[in-house]
């Protein structure tokens, strides 16, 4: 299957059939690549109020459930919280290939994909 190019109603839709699965995600922003891994429970979304600058995005997508981000030393550490934020902006683009979704930013790109 092409990369189609979805909305972001188009994302959730598709996303939400992931919850009770495995998913990583892979962030690549600037310099810095992390790799985590959720048991997806849930998916919910968050407006930002009153954001000064740049740096906090308009909108924040929380991947919600249990997991780990790998160290350097390809060693797993708990989340801080049983979550994980992908900030989205107006211009965000959503990509879908059938296996793997890609969320692009100002800030960084975001692949995510089931793993087993």
């Amino acid at each position: 299957m092409d990369k189609l190019f979805l909305t972001i109603d188009e994302l959730n839709e598709l996303l939400n059939q992931w919850t009770g699965q495995y998913v990583k995600v892979t962030k690549h922003e600037i310099d810095d690549l992390d790799k985590t891994v959720i048991d997806l429970d849930s998916i919910s979304y968050n407006k930002n109020h009153d954001t000064i600058d740049d740096y906090q995005s308009k909108y924040t997508m929380h991947l919600n459930g249990v997991g780990h981000v790998m160290t350097a030393q390809n060693k797993a550490r708990p989340l801080p919280e049983d979550q994980y934020d992908i900030p989205l902006e107006n211009d965000a683009l959503y990509e879908f290939d059938g296996t793997e979704f890609i969320i692009s930013t100002k800030r960084g790109i975001y692949k995510l994909e089931i793993v087993q």
